[in-house]
């Protein structure tokens, strides 16, 4: 997900197809909302919670009795926006001045409010009780503007709903960078009795320059018992250690490594992830494969994403591996981008998706499998308009767990919908299809699900995700890309055989510990 800058604004007036599709983890064990949010639910509740839970939490200021008379509804809610309680000065990272003006929380709730009843999907189903007389701060209340109802599993409607600092998504969504020490967590559990184990280790990052390797366990945060810790006061070391608010703070990680106990001392850094890692050719009996490691759909993913596929195809692969276990969104035309550089040509003129929004929002034209770059802004862009390599396949495997989300499932669903073979090794998908458009008011950006999507074929019905080909636990044990690791060697087995294969791994249910942000969503409105 990109947060772009006004220009791509649908509120001013200007068409927007670019969509955000995204779930986010916290791959540099920063960011996301709210400096409490320490969650292991990826992009299941708004930017509020907080990533380790005490025991016996309390619980945000909502009403404790219905409301008599509903708030009315401002017609006029763009002229709340930019009317902030506490405005901005200086410039946004495109250089432009704030667009801040002074005025009160009531003038941003106003237009919270009125953007909720104009753009969100399900804006008949906000509760009539929640008023802003109710509520002490902004994120609050906006945390309260969705709708309550559950799906038939019980799960609810909308698990996505959350915030982000402005200065935070921009600088994730635009240059992969964030806060943190290089880490991401695969977790059991925010509340005691927790397992937390090293997923991602960004190279050349704290963690990585302080021996961190993939598969250690969480033990203590800052000497405080990570593992049983439930106290309000233990948890907020816990959430100030993992997730430092600035560059070079300092705290001490310990986890356990093969019976060893090992304490790490770490300074926090700006930690810029690499969306794309560990392309490679693996020769089989049956031909070349290629593999890449996809993270994340932002705008630094499409520059190194048309350098894979440059590579794999100099190399006559004909088959494809995508490992997305961990790849919880973005925007959707780099999902499109992704999915064209896979099939080729056989796309062209072919719908990837179509998005569907409320009744208040005329249709727009679908977006199509993009066959040339749309050129993101990033430190590193590729040029507007640059013909994207492809391999032309119709067959190709991904890599997926609970993690696996949003515009990454679009990938799945869109290729499908033209009738290439995609075979999901791993775990089931998270279930997202659903999207929004990022806006931003007066510092924080709000992620506030808008449309649902559906593949060339009028599917879309995926919100308990998608069940995989071949259940495989991941394999924490090995690193990620080598042929012998649980989920990719099963995948590769599965190509020759047709068969799954048998798997001791017990399958359990981990997250990771990120912030959560990644839906489908258009190029943000501003």
């Amino acid at each position: 997900m990109t947060s772009l800058s006004a220009p791509f604004a649908r509120a001013a007036g200007l068409a927007v197809s670019l969509v955000v599709a995204t779930s986010m983890l916290s791959a540099c064990g920063g960011g996301g909302g709210d400096p409490t949010r320490f969650t292991s639910d990826t992009g299941a509740n708004s930017g509020a919670t907080t990533p380790v839970t005490p025991t016996n939490p309390t619980t945000p200021t909502t009403p404790t009795t219905p409301a008599a008379t509903p708030d009315p509804i401002p017609a006029d809610f763009m002229s709340y926006q930019n009317l902030c309680a506490v405005p901005r000065t200086g410039v946004d990272t495109y250089g432009t001045p704030f667009p801040d003006r002074q005025g009160t929380m009531q003038d941003e709730m106003k237009f919270l409010r009125g953007w909720a009843d104009r753009y969100y999907l399900w804006y008949d189903e906000i509760p009539a009780t929640v008023r802003m007389a109710d509520y002490t701060n902004v994120l609050d209340y906006f945390g309260a503007l969705k709708t309550p109802a559950v799906t038939a599993s019980g799960k609810p409607k909308d698990r996505f709903h959350f915030t982000y600092t402005t200065a935070e998504w921009d600088a994730m969504n635009t240059a992969g960078e964030e806060v943190g020490y290089g880490l991401t967590w695969s977790t059991s559990s925010s509340k005691a009795p927790r397992t937390w184990l090293a997923a991602i280790v960004e190279p050349g990052s704290p963690a990585a320059q302080a021996g961190l390797q993939r598969g250690d366990m969480l033990t203590a945060v800052d000497g405080t018992d990570f593992v049983n810790t439930s106290s309000r006061e233990g948890v907020d070391k816990l959430n100030a250690g993992l997730f430092p608010a600035g560059a070079g703070e300092r705290h001490t990680l310990t986890v356990q490594r093969s019976g060893n106990t090992i304490a790490v001392t770490m300074d926090a850094a700006v930690v810029a992830s690499s969306s794309v890692k560990n392309t490679k050719v693996i020769d089989t009996p049956t031909g070349r494969v290629g593999y890449l490691t996809f993270d994340d759909h932002n705008a630094v993913a499409e520059k190194q994403l048309i350098d894979a596929f440059t590579q794999l195809k100099a190399q006559n692969v004909s088959d494809l591996v995508i490992d997305m276990r961990y790849n919880g969104g973005g925007l959707l035309y780099i999902a499109s981008e992704l999915a064209y550089m896979v099939a080729g040509p056989a796309s062209n003129g072919q719908t990837f998706e179509r998005l569907s929004y409320n009744d208040k929002t005329a249709p727009e034209a679908p977006i199509p499998f993009r066959n040339t770059a749309y050129g993101f802004p990033a430190p590193n862009p590729a040029p507007a308009g640059q013909a994207l390599p492809y391999l032309g396949l119709k067959h190709v495997t991904v890599l997926a767990t609970a993690d696996t989300c949003s515009a990454s499932e679009a990938v799945i669903n869109g290729l499908r919908g033209i009738d290439v073979q995609v075979d999901v090794i791993g775990g089931q998908t998270c279930g997202k299809p659903y999207g929004f458009t990022p806006v931003d008011n007066c510092g924080t950006t709000y992620f506030s699900i808008e449309f649902a999507g559906v593949n060339a074929k009028g599917f879309g019905d995926f919100a308990d995700g998608f069940a995989p080909t071949c259940m495989v636990a991941d394999d924490l044990s090995r690193a990620v890309g080598d042929p012998a690791e649980g989920m990719l060697a099963a995948a590769l087995a599965y190509r020759a055989s047709g068969t799954c294969p048998t798997s001791r791994a017990k399958m359990v249910a981990m997250k990771l510990a990120r912030p959560q942000a990644k839906e489908i969503a258009v190029l943000p409105r501003r």
